[in-house]
């Protein structure tokens, strides 16, 4: 009986262990949907100190990562978890959810939480991020973004780069280097959102429906999207 009582017990305290992980893990994700609100709305508020204009409106997909931890002892590491969308034929696609890891070496001591943006530039970077999980590395996959109002004409963004990395500290937007980093699904956000595990190329094609949860996320994002456009239109006519 005592032990028919234990089994009970654990099998009871397992299953509220699981639910109570599956409450905090959803709300965890909607204050990252928050977050990652407040940085695209800071990008459509510093067009002259932020992201270009052509470079968020030639952008593919927009991957963001708010406070995005950097730092360690002779040890450095990157650890992150975000919101990804991409352009499909009908707008934005709903959110996909992704973390960010890595390592580098190096001397260095501290932690320094960033928000990090990524914007994927081309075909060949799309389909890296739709493939689920993918490295940014210095070979011209991944560069330190250009910031202002417009890009420089002296970069090399429109090239071969397939993502472009910036790093949001005290308000202020900067290139970033990230390489090294890996970029891949984040199930467990996925599923708390989505209440299944969605893979990747399904959210990110447009074939799944935005939750209502990231309403708000979505609105930033088309209107950042939208305000880079007209911009850019402007841009051209003079």
């Amino acid at each position: 009986m005592k032990k028919a009582i234990s089994v009970l017990l654990v099998t009871f305290m397992g299953f509220a262990g699981t639910c109570a992980w599956a409450g905090s893990g959803k709300q965890d994700t909607v204050d990252r949907l928050k977050s990652s609100t407040e940085v695209l709305k800071a990008i459509m508020a510093a067009p002259d100190n932020g992201i270009p204009e052509e470079v968020l409106d030639s952008a593919k997909c927009m991957i963001v990562v708010p406070d995005l931890i950097k730092g360690g002892f002779i040890f450095g590491g990157k650890h992150g978890r975000g919101i990804a969308t991409c352009r499909t034929s009908s707008g934005w696609s709903a959110p996909a959810f992704v973390s960010v890891g890595g390592g580098s070496w190096g001397l260095q001591i501290g932690v320094e939480g960033v928000d990090l943006v990524m914007l994927v530039m081309n075909d060949q970077g799309l389909q890296h991020l739709l493939s689920s999980k993918f490295q940014l590395s210095g070979e011209g996959s991944a560069a330190a973004g250009p910031v202002g109002r417009h890009a420089s004409a002296g970069t090399d963004w429109k090239l071969n780069t397939q993502v472009l990395t910036y790093s949001r500290s005290r308000g202020v937007f900067a290139g970033l280097t990230l390489e090294g980093a890996v970029v891949q699904q984040d199930d467990d956000s996925t599923r708390a959102i989505y209440h299944k595990n969605l893979p990747f190329r399904t959210v990110l094609s447009g074939k799944t429906a935005t939750p209502e949860v990231a309403a708000e996320f979505m609105s930033a994002v088309a209107g950042a999207a939208r305000q880079a456009h007209v911009a850019e239109v402007k841009g051209e006519g003079k």
